[in-house]
């Protein structure tokens, strides 16, 4: 199962994460090679601090899980969890803006966060489960035109997680352009693989463990 480790964001994102909650999954992820621990920002620290020498990078979220604040806050964001040894930041796009057609602030707002992150890449999280289909591939094209280099089905926050039809669908768009990430609700390996067949190469679940062992 390496090669499922190493596809795997070891996620903890619930507002009651302590520091020895942190500690806790940093430790699986050494031990287990995965490619990420994703945690909020305010922990950047912290698990750059445990993880050094591992291999395994720090992911952050960013505008995180609504996406409904301003784009100079998230690009802020992005860069104080940067400057605390952040080497990817997965950001929550303006769901509304989207859906009102104003793609030139999305755009703009993906955009924002891109340049606030570098050198570190970023994953936009598009929130499949409140999206159209045609809503989603105008987000995935608006992420590859910021310059993203990954778009991710979900924030595991909202009413779905990812699914096999809207990871193909984000592949089919971005091609092998971008990455594609399937986060929220996987439960098991199978699943796990049902995605990476559907064209995810990344997996962001809390239970990385588990999704091993099972």
């Amino acid at each position: 199962m390496e090669s499922l480790a190493k596809m795997i964001d070891h996620t903890l994102l619930k507002a009651n994460a302590t520091s020895t909650d942190i500690r806790r999954i940093c430790a699986e992820a050494r031990e287990h090679g995965f490619a990420s621990v994703c945690v909020n920002s305010c922990h950047a620290k912290l698990v750059t601090q445990e993880l050094a020498g591992s291999g395994v990078k720090t992911c952050c979220v960013v505008g995180f899980p609504l996406g409904a604040m301003s784009s100079e806050a998230k690009a802020f964001e992005a860069e104080c969890a940067v400057s605390q040894g952040a080497s990817e930041i997965d950001m929550v796009i303006n769901v509304g803006a989207l859906k009102e057609g104003n793609d030139t602030y999305v755009l703009d707002d993906i955009r924002s966060v891109v340049e606030a992150a570098k050198p570190a890449i970023v994953k936009v999280i598009i929130e499949t489960c409140l999206l159209t289909d045609e809503e989603k591939v105008r987000a995935c094209a608006l992420s590859e035109k910021a310059g993203a280099a990954f778009v991710k089905t979900s924030t595991g926050f909202s009413t779905g997680g990812a699914n096999v039809h809207d990871v193909a669908l984000m592949r089919k768009t971005v091609g092998e352009r971008l990455g594609v990430k399937a986060s929220g609700g996987i439960h098991t390996p199978q699943e796990a693989k049902a995605l990476i067949d559907a064209g995810a190469c990344r997996i962001g679940a809390s239970n990385g463990v588990a999704l091993l062992c099972s």
